[in-house]
């Protein structure tokens, strides 16, 4: 929003799944995000404006602007090995198609076990 935090985030395709979550903390925010490798994901400028947010198992590690409060990233329980990236944060006309998929964040545990696989998949580098 300010412009303060800029990053890069490298995809293998412009075709990106989205996961729509339904936690607490998503739905409030109506964050929508993709997940990628760490190794994919570098913070330009603007490191030091982050602020960071945890609650509940302490393993997702929300990051805020300190200026405008916008989380434009942060580390997901579901993919501790990789950053998931609030979709709406990105430069217009980076993304060509998308496919929105529902991660039942109110049911972490069940939605993992029985679906998880698909997001989990999201943080493992094709190296």
């Amino acid at each position: 929003h300010c412009g303060k935090i800029r990053f890069q985030c490298q995809t293998s395709t412009t075709f990106l799944t989205v996961w729509d979550c339904n936690c607490s903390d998503c739905r409030l925010r109506k964050n929508a995000h993709f997940v990628v490798p760490k190794s994919c994901f570098q913070i330009n400028s603007g490191g030091n404006n982050l602020t960071e947010y945890r609650w509940g198992t302490g393993t997702a590690r929300h990051y805020f602007c300190a200026t405008c409060g916008i989380s434009p990233f942060y580390i997901p329980r579901s993919n501790p090995d990789g950053y998931a990236i609030t979709f709406v944060c990105l430069d217009a006309g980076t993304v060509s198609n998308v496919d929105i998929r529902r991660f039942d964040g109110r049911h972490w545990e069940d939605f993992i076990e029985a679906e998880g696989k698909d997001i989990k998949a999201c943080s493992l580098g094709s190296d």
